[in-house]
């Protein structure tokens, strides 16, 4: 079971362990989409984002108790606050609202997972090392 709790973490983090390396590997990259999205210093937003998406990763994946929890509830805002920056369906019509509101709805769930994680690392030390991969 503790296998299976791991893997279910393991693939929320993964796209966040994708992104963040790949900024990482490509900072101007990273900085010219912080730039795309309007947002200022453009360098610090991208450092940020590094830092919540492998961190948070880190913190969920390999944590217990509250760091686990504060991984997930990381993770959780950060997608929260993308989600609402990146993919602003209630301006849009036809084809481009519909695709953006499937991605909103997409990252909320997403939202709901870390939620669920979080929850369950500050349940009890028994429910944090349950969800914790044997060693």
């Amino acid at each position: 079971m503790n296998a299976a709790f791991w893997l279910a973490r393991a693939g929320l983090c993964l796209a966040y362990v994708y992104s963040g390396l790949a900024k990482l590997i490509d900072f101007p990259a990273a900085i010219a989409e912080q730039q795309h999205f309007g947002l200022q210093p453009a360098a610090l937003f991208a450092a940020a984002t590094i830092a919540v998406q492998l961190g948070g990763s880190v913190l969920v994946l390999f944590a217990r108790g509250r760091l686990a929890a504060l991984g997930a509830a990381a993770l959780a805002g950060f997608t929260m606050i993308a989600t609402i920056i990146g993919h602003p369906f209630w301006t849009m019509s036809g084809i481009e609202r519909f695709h953006n509101l499937n991605a909103f709805l997409e990252h909320a769930g997403l939202v709901g997972g870390f939620g669920l994680i979080a929850l369950i690392a500050l349940q009890s030390p028994a429910a944090s090392e349950s969800c914790t991969p044997a060693h």
